[in-house]
């Protein structure tokens, strides 16, 4: 009875052995080792609504010109984004007058949208002028990170900030980030992240959330510690400020472009050895979340896995990395 246990084991294992074989096998067979970065034509250009001209965006490639750049990714946000522009450009505005070095551009990434984001993105071109918003709409929907790599790709600016579109981090907020980054690098050549953070707001959370959705939350971070980044608490927090240098190595290394495209990034910036800071920042739930509780984070479990799994094995590699030794 014992033999024909271990056997059984034997023949089990034997099983999952070749299973996951066959698995890598179609992973290194399938899956390219860099991210294939495609751009339409029509995205490479921006509308000046004043002149009624399209202008071509400039490459992450070039020196910047520019102190901040502002990226929103924005999907079916006609309703949310008023809001979030109104108080990001009455803050940017205001530390511009108070230094005349503080140079900005607001970049709106219309994600494939199908309602009228672009039309309210183009009012505020309109308003403040295409050398500070800027509307690049992109042909089909490519996910929050996709659209994210693209408005970097297209920006001027020394540091890059992304922001959400539903305006639930406090745009003021970005002070506390500048001085953070601060102490990481000292100019735009060098590496560093300042990661907006809710962490220290996680108590108050678990008091107003149900039981499944807690249980959920725990689950993802056990899992985001597990197969991708242990060094920042809040991986997922849309509010992120990135040196030039570092908007470089990242973006054009990214595979993911949904929903889990933070926890890939700083996976990366983990593995390149970037310095990273956790700011604490104020947020509050806005109505109108395209998360939906237990399938978005199933598949951002998914995901999880399959980016530690891919790197693991080496179907994915860093792109930075590569030009280095070439």
């Amino acid at each position: 009875m014992f033999a024909c246990l271990l056997q059984i084991c034997f023949h089990l294992l034997s099983t999952l052995a070749v299973a996951a074989l066959l698995v890598i096998a179609v992973l290194l067979y399938k899956t390219k080792p860099y991210p294939n970065i495609q751009r339409h034509k029509d995205e490479d250009t921006f509308l000046d609504p004043q002149t009624i001209q399209t202008i071509a965006f400039p490459s992450l490639d070039d020196p910047p010109t520019l102190e901040l750049s502002v990226i929103v990714p924005a999907y079916n946000e006609e309703k949310r984004l008023p809001a979030m522009l109104d108080e990001c450009l009455a803050f940017l505005e205001k530390k511009s007058a108070g230094n005349p070095n503080f140079t900005y551009e607001v970049i709106v990434v219309s994600d494939g949208s199908q309602d009228s984001t672009v039309a309210v993105a183009l009012g505020y071109t309109k308003k403040h002028g295409a050398e500070k918003v800027r509307v690049l709409e992109l042909i089909e929907n490519r996910g929050k990170g996709g659209a994210v790599r693209m408005g970097v790709l297209s920006a001027r600016g020394r540091h890059l900030l992304f922001a959400d579109a539903d305006g639930a981090t406090k745009f003021p907020d970005f002070d506390k980030l500048e001085e953070a980054l601060k102490t990481l690098a000292s100019e735009w050549r060098e590496d560093g992240i300042a990661i907006g953070s809710r962490a220290h707001l996680e108590n108050d959370a678990i008091a107003t959330r149900s039981f499944f959705r807690t249980i959920l939350m725990h689950g993802f971070h056990l899992l985001v510690w597990l197969f991708a980044v242990r060094s920042i608490r809040d991986t997922q927090c849309g509010f992120k400020l990135f040196t030039r240098s570092t908007a470089r190595k990242l973006f054009t290394s990214l595979h993911v472009e949904r929903w889990a495209f933070d926890v890939e990034l700083l996976f990366l910036a983990e593995r390149l050895k970037v310095p990273m800071t956790e700011v604490a920042v104020r947020w509050t739930e806005i109505d109108g979340s395209k998360l939906t509780p237990f399938w978005s984070w199933l598949q951002m479990g998914v995901d999880l896995f399959m980016i530690w799994l891919r790197y693991l094995i080496g179907a994915w590699r860093i792109a930075c990395i590569q030009k280095k030794e070439n």
